[in-house]
This record gives structure tokens, sequence and C-alpha cells, in this order.
């Protein structure tokens, strides 16, 4: 789909792809007190980052959507990469933001940064607050918002709101909607502060450790999920629904025991680790393997929720997060193969249309049917157990109640409980003083009096229920107010704009990145000279610059083998644990 950015500048975009970007932190101060030495340098203008050990060796170049050095702000990271997702979401689209890389990269950092700081909080946090302004501001359309949170821990999928504690789940599968996690908590949130309340909440319960890289290492990969409802009326006069996902993933970062020192229990969520972003990787190289037929989705728990984000119904962000220094450089080269490799996966972005299962439906049809069962209480047509008489009574089909209308519903209710009561004491007091009356005819007046004014009082009880149910629901329903429409549509229409500009200048930096790539690849050496000298010059260019992609694609084959060994090693690791495994269970047996 195109954005509103490459509509309004008239461009023919390309395919939906993954939006890759790249991050890098700045050196330790661990790694300052060793001496280690940079590696890497990041070219903003061109998205271009380079990895070069020494003047030696041939520099390592890789292009990106956008690169961040150390010095860039959260607020931009989240204004030129994150913002345009939150956009999408609030349009009916699936969306999915994610940090990956090596441990201690700082893909946590990035993802959630320090939430009681303006500055560094990060792109979920601001998420929270982005989305509830775009609803404030928005008076025509009506949102439901709910949020789960659950991680995925030595391959268990846990959830991390559940009031009962931590509980392992399965994931199941629908046609028509993928992949879900079956009994996951979900929770109705009103306001920002609320989605916060709940991510503490999950974080709390989160498995985080140390170890010699990381004071504070993610233990598993978290999944931190926002579901947005929007309904407003159509052309036809009826209500639509849209319904947008968004995910934000923190992925714990690959590890090497040699380097984090993991032991125990440690290792053996190393392993676990390792293993699933191993099968991210496969994933990711089969996507974009124009020869594979087959993609490895359910070799991990993490690829298959990933599944729609990588090749399906969602717009996705990579956000690759990188170490500068000398010594984590295989790590590093590692992360950008694959960061490099995921720019060429495509996805088949739509807007969630109607959906069965759309709660706001359900939200709707439960406020009108309790707006029903008030009014006909207000007008006597409300039984004592709480169901309608048979009468029909004409009820205008809205689904909001003013705060004013409301508390004059609730004074109403109260004050008319009083009269009751009232009236009833006048009624009792009449039968004591009536002379002429037998006693037991006069217990017989008091106990129909009694039975009449417990009825009375069920009812208007049985209202008051109704009445709060109803506020209750409504509150959950989210509406713009024109009074907040005016204080924050600058703010984001301000964030729009610098959207809409970063859109533009990533299209032109794709277009002068393809033409380079065509440039790099030319060698001619059949051009004509004006004499020897000349073509003595040129053909020492020509050459040089094979000789560089020589050495270069030399190196690169180097790289890729050490890699393959890297990770024959974690796979052999990995079969050694699970015999042992097998052996305990026998030898238990």
């Amino acid at each position: 789909m195109e954005s509103k950015a490459a509509k309004k500048m008239g461009i023919q975009k390309r395919a939906e792809t993954v939006r890759v970007v790249v991050r890098c932190r700045p050196l330790s101060k661990k790694e300052l007190n060793e001496g280690r030495e940079k590696v890497v340098s990041m070219d903003k203008e061109n998205g271009e980052v380079l990895v070069q050990k020494s003047t030696e060796d041939v520099p390592k170049r890789f292009t990106f959507d956008c690169v961040y050095n150390e010095d860039t702000k959260q607020e931009d990271i989240f204004a030129e990469s994150a913002f345009p997702i939150i956009e999408n979401i609030l349009e009916g689209y699936n969306g999915t933001i994610f940090a990956y890389g090596q441990t201690g990269t700082g893909k946590t950092h990035t993802m959630a940064g320090v939430l009681d700081s303006n500055e560094l909080k990060g792109i979920t946090p601001r998420s929270f607050e982005t989305i509830f302004k775009s609803i404030n501001i928005d008076t025509n359309k009506q949102y439901l918002v709910r949020a789960s949170y659950l991680e995925i821990y030595k391959e268990e999928v846990l959830d991390l709101l559940n009031k009962n504690g931590i509980q392992k789940l399965e994931l199941k599968e629908k046609p028509g909607s993928g992949v879900y996690v079956k009994d996951l908590s979900t929770a109705l949130i009103e306001n920002p502060d609320k989605m916060m309340e709940i991510m503490l909440k999950g974080n709390k319960n989160r498995h985080v450790g140390q170890t010699k890289m990381n004071t504070e290492s993610s233990r598993s990969h978290s999944i931190f999920t926002i579901t947005v409802e929007c309904a407003e009326l159509g052309a036809d006069g009826k209500s639509h629904i849209r319904v947008g996902k968004l995910n934000m993933v923190d992925l714990a970062g690959s590890e090497k025991q040699s380097k984090t020192g993991s032991e125990g229990l440690r290792l053996e969520e190393a392993i676990k680790i390792n293993l699933s972003l191993t099968t991210l990787c496969h994933v990711i190289s089969a996507l974009v393997d124009q020869k594979s037929s087959y993609v490895p989705y359910r070799d991990s728990k993490l690829t298959r929720l990933l599944q729609d984000s990588l090749g399906g119904n969602t717009k996705t962000v990579m956000i690759a997060n990188i170490g500068p220094a000398d010594y984590n450089q295989d790590e590093t080269l590692s992360t950008l193969r694959y960061a490099s490799r995921a720019k060429h996966i495509e996805n088949k972005p739509r807007i969630n249309e109607d959906p069965k299962d759309a709660m706001l439906r359900e939200f709707q049809e439960e406020i009108n049917r309790l707006r029903e069962q008030l009014q006909m209480a207000g007008a006597g047509k409300l039984n004592p157990d709480g169901t309608i008489s048979t009468e029909v009574v004409e009820v205008e089909r809205i689904v909001y109640v003013e705060d004013k209308k409301m508390k004059q519903l609730e004074a109403k209710i109260e004050k008319e409980k009083e009269e009751i009561k009232k009236k009833a004491e006048e009624q009792r007091q009449k039968i004591m003083e009536q002379k002429n009356i037998a006693e037991d005819e006069k217990q017989k007046l008091l106990d129909d009096l009694k039975k009449k004014e417990e009825d009375q009082e069920k009812a208007k009880t049985k209202q008051q229920k109704l009445l709060k149910r109803l506020k209750n629901m409504e509150e959950k329903v989210l509406q713009g107010s024109e009074v907040m429409k005016a204080a924050m549509k600058q703010e984001i229409e301000l964030q729009k704009a610098r959207a809409e500009v970063e859109e533009r200048r990533r299209e032109q930096l794709r277009i002068k990145q393809e033409l380079q790539e065509k440039e790099d690849q030319k060698v001619n050496l059949q051009k004509e000279y004006n004499n020897q000298q000349e073509e003595l010059a040129g053909k020492k260019v020509e050459y040089q610059k094979i000789w560089t992609k020589y050495r270069s694609a030399l190196g690169e084959k180097n790289d890729l083998e050490a890699d393959i060994h890297r990770e024959r090693e974690s796979l052999m690791m990995r079969i050694r644990e699970l015999t042992n495994e097998i052996r305990l269970k026998h030898l238990i047996i």
C-alpha cells in the first residue's frame, strides 16, 4: 500500500517490504576501560553502515532505510521509524516493530527505554501516548483499545498479565486470522497511564538476569500487543469497524557462552534463545530465497508468533541493534547480514475491515441493550427481575451517554428510591393508626405493603446496576472531544508532517542506493581512450575496482563460513543438551 506521503508526491511505490533501520550504541564504560576500538561508522545521509577493523581491510558496506549513530535521540527514532506504523494501526492495518541484535546492544533501551524520563523513554511508551492523542482529536469515530503482554521463555509462551501467576499457554491457528495464543489475558485500556500500568505489571514478571555483557539481560523474548478497534458511519449509513493490531517485540539477544560466561540456568536460557534466533534467521533467509519452497515458521514459538509480521498481513519495521567495539565484530556483521536480507521480505498488508470477532461491535450491542432496559425501567416497563415487559418502546440507538446525563440518571434513581421508602413509611403509619381494622387484616395489609416496597426496591436497585454497567462499558468506548482536539491536533499534525518528510527522504535515498549499486557493478574495460597513458590510468582504476570487489567477496565468503561453523556448533550443543535430557528421563523412568 502507498503511504500518504508517497501519494502526495505521486511516487509509484514498489512492493511493500520490511523496513529495516540500524542503531549503533556508544562504547560502554567497560569497553573504554579495556581500550576497545570502534570498527563501525554510520553514514545517516546515505543510509550506510561501514565495518572496518583496520585501514588495510576492505570495509564491509551495508545500506538500509535509515541508520542511527550513538548520538541519536529516542524521540528521533520514534518519529522517523515508529510513528508511521502507529498511524497505520489507527487506519486498520497490522503493524510490528521489533528490535534484533546481539545481547547488550540496546534493544530493550530502544523499545522501552527509561520509562520515567521524557527524553529517554523508548518506542513502546511513546506509542501509548501517540495512540491516545490520535483518538482524542478524532471526534467522529469510536474506539476500543485493549492490550496483552507475553514472553517466550525457554520455548514456553507465558502470560505476563495473568492474575493467577504466570501460566504456560498454547499456540493455536484459526483459518482467516492466523496464529493466536489460547487463553491469553487481555486488558481494556482507557488512557496511556493505564497502558503504562499494564506494561509495568508485566515487566515485573519478565525473566531477566545478569551476564558478563549485560547486568540486566533479557532472558526471554517479549511481545506487547495493542489492538485498536475503530467504528465510524459509512456512506451507507451503517457503522463499519476497522481493527489494527500493533506488536512491539523485544527480542532477547544472541549470545556466545565464552563472552557472557553463562553457566547452569543462564546457559540453558542462552541455548534456547540462540536456537529461536537461529530459526528466525532461517525464516528470513527462506523468505528472500526465490528457490525456497518452505519457510520454517513452525520450528520455534517465536517465528510462529511473528509469522504474519514476516511475509504476511503486516507492516513491519525491524530495528537492528549493533555494538561498535572491535571484539564484537563477528556478531555485528552477522546482525547486519540478516538485517540486510530482511529488507527484501515482501509483506501483503491490508486494512482489516468488519471482522466477525470485533469486540467493539459486541460493546455497541450490549450498550444499546442496557440503554433500552434503562429507558424502559424509567417508563415503568422493567420487571423486578430485570426483564423487559412485552410492550415495545422506540429507542434511539446511540452508543454514548454524556457524563452530565449519566449523573442526572444516577441522582434521579437515588431520589426515587428515597421517595419509595418515604411513601412506604407513610402508608405503614396510616395502617397502624386505623382502629376499625382487625389485627389479622392489618397484618395482611402490612405484608402486602412490605412486598410492594421490596419489589420497587429491587427494580430501582436493578436500574442502578444497569446504569453502573452501562457507565463502565461506555468508559471503555473512547471518543475524541473538541477540547482535546484543539489542544493536541497541532502536535499530531507536526508528527505526520515529519513522517511524510522522512518518507520522501527515504524514497530519494532508495533511488540513490539503487543507482549507486548499478554503478558499482558496472566495469567498463572497452572504453575508448585518447592515448596509451590515459588508457593505462583508466584501466588501472577499473582493475582496482575489480580487485576490491574480489577481496570483499572473499572476505564475505570467509565470514559466512565462520557463521555457518558457529551455527553448527550451536546446534551440536543443542543436540548434546537434548541427548542428556533424554538420558536423564530414561534414568528417572
